[in-house]
């Protein structure tokens, strides 16, 4: 009960016991029913508050088991790899109420494969809010942290950034776009929140959620793609193991990589927990994305209009015409001049 409630309900029961002498009997029944009905209110009032102003409580963060699988298979196209990665891990990492580390997710692969949008529906799927919640905080390397002559203001700012937000709430979900382009030093600066430590300064980081987002390892992963189809097997048959080795190789093993991992520990001290590769998007996706898009603004699909939408987009190769080179990115502005 806050200062100021408590007060005043100290001072009614005052009143109400000095009444008791003067007043008869069914006037005390009522004040007494008066003062029992005041304390049931107040203690509610904190309940009702948290239900109209999100707090970092099961009602405002929970995960919604079935909402996940159902956005990953109707809204995500093409992903079958990273759909089941994604399932897998948010899942086990949410139901166990005792992790030893935070959640660490790595998404890799070209733009406009559904990388930020996976991670707007693992937000939604657990926070109420979604990307709106105060909760879940989104960084851009190009956007704020652009000179790397201010490298030692964005470690400090950074670093308190999320000592303070976690500190706050334990279920915060930090969300880092453009890892590629992140340098190594502010990378390795937030390393310790990412370990298997059980506190930090007295606080504790193991149901905090870290999502990173990287261009980098796109072109192995299109090219075990692009070698599937030159042999004329279907996407579907790649398996993550199909792609964990090139993806290693090109991104966290060659060091001619301008890929700001390389030069980070996170791959040493095996703090990431998942790569998650993102393949490149086909004709046929490109149509779904199409359709969804037009579901989403309550318009009636139109299997011709999505047509024209995806022969609007460039491919490659250009002899093959297989890959979309933007994936469904630009559907929206597409979209718009078609319909």
């Amino acid at each position: 009960m806050m200062p100021r409630k408590r007060h005043v309900f100290l001072l009614w029961l005052f009143v109400c016991s000095s009444m008791t002498e003067a007043i008869e009997p069914i006037s005390t029944t009522i004040a007494v029913g008066m003062a029992a009905a005041l304390t049931g209110f107040l203690a509610s009032y904190q309940n009702i508050f948290y239900y109209f102003h999100e707090c970092c409580r099961p009602e405002w963060i929970s995960l919604n088991k079935t909402g996940l699988r159902t956005d990953l298979e109707e809204k995500l196209f093409g992903q079958h790899i990273a759909s089941r990665i994604i399932l897998k891990a948010v899942n086990g990492f949410m139901n166990n109420e005792s992790p030893k580390k935070p959640l660490v997710l790595s998404l890799h692969g070209w733009t406009g494969t559904g990388k930020n949008f996976v991670s707007k529906l693992i937000a939604e799927n657990i926070y109420k809010e979604g990307l709106n919640s105060k909760f879940v905080h989104v960084f851009a390397s190009t956007l704020h942290f652009p000179h790397q002559g201010q490298l030692a203001t964005y470690k400090s700012q950074l670093q308190h950034w999320i000592k303070g937000n976690v500190s706050n709430c334990e279920r915060s979900m930090f969300i880092f776009d453009e890892m590629d382009k992140m340098h190594p030093g502010l990378i390795d600066s937030i390393k310790p929140y990412l370990d298997y430590y059980d506190k930090l300064e007295g606080v504790s980081y193991r149901k905090s959620i870290f999502i990173f987002l990287s261009n980098a390892g796109g072109d192995s992963i299109i090219q075990t793609a692009l070698d599937f189809w030159r042999a004329g097997r279907s996407r579907d048959e790649i398996e993550l193991k199909d792609l964990e080795t090139s993806l290693s190789l090109s991104v966290f093993n060659n060091q001619k990589s301008a890929c700001g991992f390389f030069h980070t520990s996170l791959i040493d001290k095996n703090l990431v927990d998942f790569f998650v590769p993102f393949l490149p998007l086909e004709y046929q996706h490109v149509v779904q994305c199409t359709m969804s898009e037009m579901k989403h603004r309550d318009q009636k699909p139109d299997r011709d209009v999505a047509d024209q939408v995806a022969r609007d987009l460039v491919y490659f190769p250009k002899s093959e015409r297989v890959f979309s080179v933007k994936g469904c990115k630009t559907i929206e502005s597409k979209l718009d001049y078609y319909t």
